[in-house]
């Protein structure tokens, strides 16, 4: 049987295989791009539900960015739709604006601070760190024992199994403590919706004459039916290595959709649950993509240890084991490891597409050579 031939073999059609393949499919290599799942766009996956209304099967997935570029590049493959996205925390039985902001304060302590009162709270309650090694240090910096307690470490113990104290500092990092009203998750400059849904998006990137796409397979199924120079894997690097070294560990999730016959369930895309509850938040749909059908659909997150890969654990132990296999993937020759989970990252969506536009200049660039 004569095999079919590719320049390029990538594992995996969620962002970051999906921007490597259009990238070189664009500078005229021939490209086969396979994963496991029956669709395309990974996590970001996103379909129409039985009732009318566009959800993410895989939990909500909210695009922000500070990046012209990685905004422009997305912009040639959709239309967009303006959303600033807002999360309210359920605390002492009030639902309170995350993060932190004057508002919170107020409605919290019952007392009407202006911003300098709330810089001035903040400044007594928090616990200084001269040297900040955990996410623990981090929060007690920033806001004191009192509200690290309230919103943080029972949330942060759900998500991770781990207490604040267990991780690096840069998990609790990118949640940040305003002293004003905004009560905007994300103050990125880019803040949009695809207006017709991530799947849409990738479709139009995959459409292109150099680019194949075969779905519901592993790639060691079909390696032995196919030839290609290069290989670009998106998917956990351990894995790739069959855990010779051993498991990096990742947290995943489970999630519980449902459908109410409400028009609206919650007054925010998203409500966390930090001391509350087995789930960490509810997400309700129609705030983020815009498309209202009968009724509404949410989502609940469950965390657990059993399931896909999606957040890689950020602690001292796992970069220890992480730099022993990049050390084997240097030495795999002409295979690329791109991504969240080949790079063990834990990365936003515009950092996955901007990781993966400067990966494939550097493969043509050296193919070129």
């Amino acid at each position: 049987m004569t095999k079919e031939n590719f320049d390029f073999l990538i594992v995996g059609a969620g962002f970051s295989g999906s921007v490597c393949a259009r990238q070189l499919a664009e500078a005229n290599k021939k490209v086969l791009i396979i994963d496991k799942r029956d669709h395309i766009g990974g996590n970001a996956f996103d379909c129409v539900d039985t009732n009318g209304i566009l959800i993410h099967p895989y939990g909500p997935h909210i695009f922000h960015t500070n990046s012209k570029k990685v905004f422009e590049y997305l912009s040639k493959f959709t239309d967009w739709r303006f959303y600033e996205h807002r999360v309210l925390a359920q605390v002492r039985g009030q639902l309170l604006p995350i993060p932190i902001n004057r508002t919170t304060i107020n409605k919290l302590y019952n007392k009407n601070l202006d911003e300098f009162g709330v810089e001035e709270f903040f400044a007594n309650a928090r616990k200084p760190i001269s040297e900040i090694k955990t996410s623990e240090d981090v929060v007690l910096n920033s806001v004191g024992p009192e509200l690290c307690d309230l919103f943080f470490r029972g949330y942060t113990r759900k998500q991770w199994a781990l207490d604040l104290s267990e991780l690096s500092a840069g998990v609790a990092a990118r949640i940040p403590t305003r002293s004003n009203d905004d009560d905007r998750y994300f103050t990125d400059t880019f803040q949009f919706m695809p207006s017709q849904g991530y799947t849409k998006m990738f479709e139009r990137m995959l459409d292109h004459n150099n680019i194949k796409i075969k779905l519901s397979k592993d790639y060691r199924e079909i390696t032995e039916d196919i030839s290609y120079k290069q290989l670009i894997y998106t998917g956990p690097i351990d894995e790739y290595f069959e855990h010779s070294l051993g498991k990096l560990p990742y947290r995943s999730l489970r999630f519980e959709h449902e459908h109410l016959d409400v028009a609206n369930f919650q007054n925010v895309g998203t409500v966390n649950y930090p001391n509350e509850h087995d789930f960490t938040r509810i997400t309700e749909f129609k705030h983020l993509t815009g498309l209202s059908g009968k009724g509404t659909s949410i989502v609940r997150e469950y965390p657990t240890d059993i399931g896909d890969p999606y957040y890689p654990i950020p602690r001292k132990e796992n970069e220890n084991l992480l730099r022993e296999y990049k050390i084997m993937a240097e030495n795999e020759s002409n295979v690329h490891f791109v991504g969240r989970l080949a790079e063990y990252r834990y990365y936003n969506m515009d950092q996955v597409v901007g990781a993966a536009l400067t990966a494939t200049k550097k493969i043509i660039e050296s193919d070129i050579k």
